[in-house]
């Protein structure tokens, strides 16, 4: 055989941060419009670009980073169940998942947990099993469940998810869409109470409307959902992929009005960003409705996603993070809620998870989260006028006053940033 020459230069420059923008200009699905940076390295709040620039992580993968860049107690997890065993299905058992489910359900106060990998996957298994239960306990006509979600929703991207979104950027050239699903105002209780009919199933909701903005409900609203939901025997689901596990300041933001959901979904911060882990959390009688083969994941439950989760889980109660995220965020609001600039409309938002509602006029909120790149901060716009500010629940109060005198500086003069 003959050999033909190693193309590959072995000392040749690593790429170089505009390299890499072309090459994901070049090969790349365009479904992204990201900022110029590209990151390399993350230890706690802060990660560094491919030219050793720091920036505080103020968006953490968007909730999945909760505990904080490569944490050493799950990296240790990770690496350790990997050198053992990282997959058999389900097909078999393994010695990682029973011990998930019971710290789980410990945690949450569930009886039953369903592994699943994505948030949207967690969403599309609660659909399934709600419409069981309305069939088989419930006793709607078949082919004929209903659920009920909320105008500016959002809880992922599957061609079912997109059907009962109101976003057209998710909707539109998508159809046809999956029927079944009624849409009424966040916040609303009376709007969700005067939708509901005899094949209605269940209610689908975020406690904190995240990629619309930040979104809180009026005091009192999940009292009154609750109450209805229990009145009309239907299913309260309580999308927690973003609000869940500490974000708020509680372990769920369900905690907040003091209720408890019927079925949970948590996934992102499951996993401390290591690896895609996500959970149905629920009751004997709602998940009991499964049978075998009629659900399931090949990747769902195996023992890597569990010894990861599991002490993802751990370092989030053990460490502090939760109280944590309870005070740094009262701090940031303080902060961000002192700066007197005429571009901020309003400040809101419950814990580490906050946004910065802009006026129209103020030229669009991805001009402030440039400048706030300049400064070393990293954010993310949503809908035109808002920023998501949501850093890693181990932020220091020092680290939270350096960010609030970057975002000061970027909210007064973003051409100076």
């Amino acid at each position: 055989m003959t050999m033909t020459a190693d193309p590959i230069v072995r000392d040749a420059p690593p790429p170089t941060r505009d390299l890499y923008l072309a090459l994901e200009q070049e090969f790349g699905a365009r479904n992204y419009k990201p900022f110029d940076v590209v990151l390399s390295r993350g230890l706690g709040v802060w990660v560094w670009d491919v030219d050793g620039k720091r920036y505080l992580d103020c968006l953490s993968a968007y909730s999945a980073v909760n505990q904080g860049h490569c944490h050493p107690r799950i990296l240790a997890a990770l690496t350790e169940q990997a050198s053992r065993l990282a997959i058999t299905s389900r097909a078999f058992m393994n010695d990682q998942l029973p011990l998930f489910y019971k710290e789980l359900c410990a945690a949450t106060r569930s009886h039953r947990v369903l592994p699943m990998n994505s948030g949207a996957e967690a969403v599309e298994s609660a659909i399934k099993v709600v419409r069981k239960w309305g069939y088989a306990v419930k006793g709607v006509p078949t082919d004929r469940a209903e659920v009920i979600v909320c105008a500016n929703n959002f809880h992922g991207r599957t061609l079912t998810i997109v059907g009962f979104s109101t976003d057209p950027t998710a909707r539109d050239g998508f159809g046809p869409f999956t029927p079944g699903f009624r849409i009424v105002p966040f916040g609303d209780a009376t709007a969700l109470e005067a939708a509901i009919t005899p094949n209605t199933v269940a209610f689908l909701v975020e406690p904190i409307q995240g990629e619309a903005g930040v979104i809180l409900p009026p005091r009192g609203y999940f009292k009154a959902v609750r109450k209805i939901c229990t009145r009309h025997n239907i299913i309260l689901i309580l999308d927690e992929i973003q609000t869940g596990l500490g974000r708020t300041g509680r372990l769920l933001a369900e905690e907040h009005e003091g209720i408890e959901a019927d079925l949970t979904l948590i996934g992102k911060a499951l996993s401390g960003g290591f690896y895609p882990v996500s959970a149905v959390l629920s009751t004997d009688e709602i998940l009991g409705v499964l049978k075998p083969g009629e659900h399931g994941s090949t990747f769902g439950g195996n023992p890597l996603a569990c010894a990861v989760a599991r002490a993802a889980l751990k370092v989030l109660l053990e460490e502090g993070m939760i109280e944590n995220a309870e005070a740094m965020g009262a701090r940031f609001q303080a902060g961000l809620r002192g700066i007197d600039s005429p571009a901020i409309k309003e400040v809101r938002g419950r814990g580490l998870m906050m946004a910065i509602e802009l006026h129209p006029e103020a030229g669009g909120a991805r001009r402030y989260c440039e400048a706030l790149r300049r400064r070393g901060v990293l954010c993310k716009d949503t809908h035109d006028h808002t920023i998501r500010v949501s850093p890693p629940l181990v932020i220091t109060g020092s680290e939270v006053d350096w960010a609030v005198e970057q975002f000061e500086t970027a909210l007064t003069r973003p051409e100076a940033a």
